[in-house]
This record gives structure tokens, sequence and C-alpha cells, in this order.
């Protein structure tokens, strides 16, 4: 118990510290792009990185399966079956950059359509065929990463990561600034790919040097049938996932054109931001959930989940809070006022922030009992709902239509996937605990949400960077104190307020521990 709470704690704060340190570089690089190459590459850009996303779909999963089947077997010192499963793991994805490569020379061709006019110096062709070496760069190598991921040594692969970042964005802004060159731009961050690969096997091969052994016993049936019927199930889930939040771009460019891509990328960039800070921290809690299910009944894995979901919710409501006060405020600042999208538009994207992190603590339990194959029709419905809600929204609302269409995809895993597969399952819960629960924390968010924003509408200051400020701080303090007022004596919120207390009290015994022996 105490080692699956030190490696959460661990890998969480490793998590947002890699996360953190990706939105600072990732808004810098950004800034230096947009100044440098204009609306057109960035629109471009966010584009083909949507394309990509969608080829991330060949991958079926697969890596989500392998940790989950990893998890037994580094429980109980099975290296054998450990190495079985990396040796499938590393053809499969083999195979799997053979068929991305099959499917960027099938869409070349197609390109103009999807792209439209521009006014480029580079080609396009040249551009895509980039993206697509770099995705298959991320296939090769990488394997061997599941590992720590599912021995709950996530915080490793994150440390590295963070070096790697950095290296690669003060080089792409030394290019960028030297040469103005979009092409050099995209080499540099294949290249990058590959040097982290390398270091994060390094790494996993230094703590487990029997996986250097070239001849591993073939994965018996029984595993390799289960990981096809968990991969046939992550296919669907991969499908719905690319469709809610891989097509806007797509989308946009279509109806809207590529300039408005360019756009809503600069937004797109913080929420992403922000969903991946806190959908990091929760991923680095994914292995020690999936510990707590082979070990625990399902009071104490409903009693653990509470709390995650407390924090969940309490982060939530304050980022998507905070992301429609200060958003257009920063903007401003960041990259100009002719930069800021219209309040539907923010609100629309607010209330699709709080949806898709308000997910991530059941989620994480979803994946850690491999919940995968029961519910492979739901993204089906996701997918066919955003698509078509978007398009019809669209013609209505302008951009906020196509936030406003993934919106009402996601209901179908909030009403249906997670009490159902969930609740129901795990928890041993009814859909009248999993509903109410919903109810109620949905109801404060949106009150939160709206006094806050109203409050920040109140104060108005002609200085760009005062009125930022002073939108930062209500940000900061209202949602905070709201939350406060209304959760200080629910049991969750005593028992964070006990955690911060031992672990601020643990910080100040390792401080004068560090005293006695200066002195």
């Amino acid at each position: 118990m105490q080692h699956r709470t030190h490696s959460s704690v661990r890998n969480f704060l490793a998590s947002v510290g890699a996360s953190i340190a990706t939105v600072g570089v990732g808004l810098v690089v950004q800034k230096v792009f947009l100044d440098v190459k204009g609306t057109e590459y960035l629109g471009i850009n966010g584009l083909f990185t949507n394309i990509m996303t969608m080829f991330g779909m060949v991958e079926l999963g697969l890596g989500n399966a392998i940790v989950y089947h990893l998890y037994k077997p580094l429980a109980h010192n099975d290296s054998e079956k450990v190495r079985s499963l990396l040796g499938f793991y590393r053809v499969a994805y083999r195979a799997i950059a053979g068929i991305v490569i099959t499917l960027g020379l099938l869409l070349t061709p197609l390109l103009h359509l999807i792209v439209g006019k521009v006014h480029i110096h580079e080609s396009i062709y040249l551009i895509f065929s980039l993206f697509v070496i770099d995705i298959v760069a991320s296939y090769l190598l990488t394997y061997k990463r599941s590992l720590l991921f599912a021995s709950q040594k996530s915080y490793l692969v994150n440390i590295v990561h963070i070096g790697a970042l950095v290296v690669l964005n003060v080089l792409q802004i030394i290019f960028l600034i030297k040469t103005h060159n979009y092409i050099a731009f995209l080499v540099i961050k294949i290249g990058m790919r590959l040097v982290e690969n390398m270091a994060i096997n390094m790494v996993t091969v230094r703590l487990y040097p029997y996986i250097r052994e070239k001849h591993a016993a073939r994965l018996d049936d029984e595993t390799r049938k289960d990981i096809f019927q968990k991969i046939r199930g992550l296919f669907f889930h991969k499908i719905g996932t690319f469709f809610i939040f891989g097509t806007d771009n797509i989308v946009i460019s279509i109806f809207l054109g590529v300039k408005t891509v360019g756009l809503y990328s600069n937004y797109y960039l913080v929420f992403t931001a922000i969903t991946t800070i806190v959908g990091q921290a929760f991923s680095a809690l994914t292995a020690s959930v999936g510990n707590l299910l082979i070990t625990s009944d399902a009071r104490k894995s409903y009693e653990v989940y509470r709390k995650m979901r407390f924090a969940n919710f309490w982060l939530a409501t304050f980022s998507a809070t905070g992301f429609l006060v200060v958003m257009d405020s920063f903007v401003r600042i960041w990259l100009g006022g002719s930069f800021i999208l219209s309040t539907g538009v923010l609100v629309a994207l607010a209330a699709n922030l709080y949806s898709t992190m308000f997910r991530a603590a059941i989620n994480s339990y979803k994946e850690a009992a491999g919940i995968f194959y029961e519910d492979r029709f739901v993204p089906l419905i996701e997918s066919v709902v955003n698509i078509g809600m978007s398009i019809l929204l669209l013609h209505f609302f302008g951009l906020a239509g196509v936030f406003l269409g993934t919106l009402c995809s996601s209901l179908a895993l909030h009403l249906y996937s997670y009490p159902h597969f969930v609740y129901t399952r795990l928890f041993k819960k009814t859909y009248g605990d999993y509903f109410r629960e919903l109810a109620r924390y949905t109801s404060v968010a949106f009150l939160v949400g709206v006094a806050t924003f109203w409050l920040s509408r109140i104060v108005t200051i002609h200085d760009a960077w005062l009125q930022f400020g002073a939108r930062f701080a209500i940000a900061i303090v209202v949602p905070n104190v709201l939350l406060w007022l209304i959760y200080r004596n629910s049991t969750e919120y005593k028992y964070f307020k006990q955690l911060a207390q031992k672990i601020f009290k643990r910080l100040l015994t390792y401080k004068h521990k560090l005293r006695l022996k200066a002195a």
C-alpha cells in the first residue's frame, strides 16, 4: 500500500512537471512560429497534426492492451512472460509503422482537396511526408517504455521527455528565427523523437536487463487472444477519440478555411496543455489503480475512486473556469487582439474542457480494469453524433457550433458507458448513485463558472496587462473559494486537507534534518 501511494505521488509530480514544461515551451514556440511563419502555416501545421492523429488509430490501442497484461507478470516477477509480451509488441509496432506509410501514400493525392488554396513556399506534399515520417519514428524503438508505465515508473519517461522537449524547442526556435525554414523545423522534431526513444530504451534496459535476451518464448495463445480482443475494442475507442477530438480542424478547414484553423489552434494549444496536465497526472495513477483492482475489493476500490473523483472535479472546475475567464486577455497580450475568438466560441471550448477533464478519474479505472471490448460500440455512436452535430450546429453558430457538436457527443460516455461498465461492474453501485453524483458535481461546476465569469466581466481595465492580471487573480481566487465554501465539511475535502498537512510536515522535517547535517 505504501509503495503504491509513493509511486502514485512520484508519477503524479513527474507527469505534472513534464506537462507544465510542455506548456511553457509550447507557448513560446507557438508565438515565435506565428511571428515568423504566420497564420496560414500555423493552420497547415494544426491540420496535418490532426491527420496524424487519424493515422494514430492504426495503433489500435495495442500499447494499452500490452500495459494491462504487463501488470500481473511484473507483480509476480515473471521475466519470461514480460519478454514474450515485449517481443510481440515490437513485431506489431513494426507492422503498424508499415501500415502508416501505406496510408500516407494513399492520402497524398487528396491533399489539395483537404488543404484548399494556400500561399506558402514549400510543397504541401513534402510537408505532409515529414509529418508521416515523424509518426513512423514514434513507433520505432518505443515499445520498451510500456514496461516503465506498467511498473509504476512513468516518472522516468517524463524526465527524459522534459529534457528532449527543451532541446527540441530551443533548436526549433533558433532555426525559425535564423532561417525561417519550416522544413528544418519539422526535421528537427523527427530527429529529437528518435533521440528520446533511444534514451528511454537505455533507461528501461538498465532497470530490466533481462529484456536484452534476444530469444523470448512465443506469447501463449490465451494471452494473444485476450490482447486481440482488447484491441478490437480499443480500435473502436481509437476511432471515437479521433472523430471526437481529431476532426475539428478538418471540419473547420473544409467549411471555414485553413486560416480559421490557425486562429483556433492558439486556443487549442492552451486547451490541450490544460487537459494534458490533468490527463498525465491521472494516467500516472493508472498503474497504481490496476494494482489496486487486483489486490482490493469493490468497496476499497470505490473509496479510493471517490477521493480521486473529487480531486478530478475540483481541478476540472477550476481549470475550465480559469480558461473561460482568462483566455481572451491572455491571447491579447500573447499574440494580439486580432487573434481573439468570440465569447460564444470561448464558452463552448470551456464546456468541452470541463467535460474532457472530468472523465479523467473514472477513465483511469476503466483502462486499468481493461474495459475496452465491452463498450466498443459507444465510440462509434460518439463519432456519428460528433460529425453530424458539428456540421449541423456550424451552420447556426459558426465556429462555436463545431465545439458544441463535440460536447453533445460526449454524453454517450457520461450517460451510458461510465455508469454501466464502471459503476455497476467495478464498484457494485447503481445507476442512481452515478447520476446523483454527476448531477451534483455538474451543477456546482456550472454555478462556479457563471459566478466567476460574471464577476470577471464587471472589472473592466483598459490596460491589457492589468486586465490580464485582474482576471487571472479572479480566476485563481474565486472558484477555489466558492468550492471551499461548498465542500469544506465533506469527507473528501477533509482527506486531502489532512494529506496536505502530512506532506507539509514531512517537508519541514526533511528541511530540519538537512539543517542539522549542514551544522
